[in-house]
């Protein structure tokens, strides 16, 4: 099991549980191997690379969807991969600081639409980042240009939230587990999650549908797959081996426990959900000006 990033982060959390209850499902070890680097290309090069027997496989995470736009990989969802499952979606959801003039989201974008220049957008994690992107689609969905603004590079949502708190920026998309310790504090307001729905944890955000009337499911997700051309008794063995695991209490108590969302789209519907990821990945980073590739 091929894990693009560093031990001891979410996707690493979620590779390794799944990992052991693959191991007890088909009492054959799953060794989890950290293959990281290049802000992910590493790892995900090892996963498609790796030989196509169905004893190899690894966590794919949003940014598989990114690599071509940004000129750092020609690696791309379905065409390199072999879909097992998709197991997690975070929605990406955006605040202002508690004493902010802006009291609800219709507000904030009326005033990033009439005065761009005037604000400091956060990335919310490393730039072409999921939270950038997923803060762009919703810019680009109002009619306002995400590549007019001055962008802040965050190292990571943990920090731009403090920057937020100390005035360095005006805005900052991240997902809500992420900024639970300062919403809690009351130091920032959440202004809407881009999700089709309220997140049971957080029943006070409104989705950006309620809040401004344009419907945009954007964030971070992560799925199990292998290399392209594995055996197709390997595959469906290993979707529904992935399946029985999502659907168990054990996973589900952990996933909700760390404050991970859970989705589930097993084999095919997970390598058609991985292309539309990369092709709203392309739009909003051409949009914000990111795009190297066409």
């Amino acid at each position: 099991m091929i894990v693009p990033w560093a031990a001891g982060g979410g996707t690493d959390a979620t590779g390794r549980i799944i990992a052991k209850m693959m191991q007890d499902e088909f009492k054959q070890p799953f060794n989890v191997v950290n293959r990281t680097g290049g802000g992910g290309v590493v790892g995900h090069t090892a996963i498609a690379q790796a030989p196509a027997d169905g004893y190899t496989i690894g966590v794919l995470t949003i940014e598989i969807g990114t690599y071509k736009w940004l000129g750092q990989s020609k690696l791309s969802g379905s065409k390199d991969y072999t879909p097992i499952a998709l197991y997690n979606f975070d929605p990406g959801a955006f605040y202002v600081v508690s004493d902010s003039p802006f009291k609800n989201a219709k507000d904030l974008l009326a005033a990033l639409k009439a005065k761009p220049k005037d604000y400091k957008l956060a990335t919310g994690s490393s730039v072409g980042g999921a939270w950038q992107m997923a803060f762009g689609q919703l810019l680009l969905k109002a009619g306002i240009d995400p590549g007019q603004f001055n962008w802040i590079t965050s190292q990571g949502a943990a920090p731009a939230l403090q920057e937020l708190v100390a005035g360095g920026t005006d805005v900052v998309p991240c997902s809500l587990p992420e900024a639970k310790a300062l919403l809690d504090a009351h130091k920032i307001r959440a202004m809407a999650v881009l999700s089709d729905q309220r997140l049971p944890a957080y029943p006070d955000v409104p989705t950006a549908k309620e809040a401004v009337g344009i419907d945009v499911q954007a964030g971070a997700w992560r799925g199990i797959a292998g290399p392209k051309g594995m055996p197709q008794e390997a595959t469906t063995k290993l979707i529904a081996a992935m399946e029985k695991i999502y659907k168990s209490e054990e996973f589900r108590s952990f996933m909700t426990k760390q404050g991970f969302g859970l989705m589930w789209r097993g084999g095919p519907d997970f390598g058609k959900f991985m292309d539309e990821s990369e092709a709203e990945s392309g739009k909003a980073l051409k949009a914000i000006g990111l795009a190297k590739s066409s």
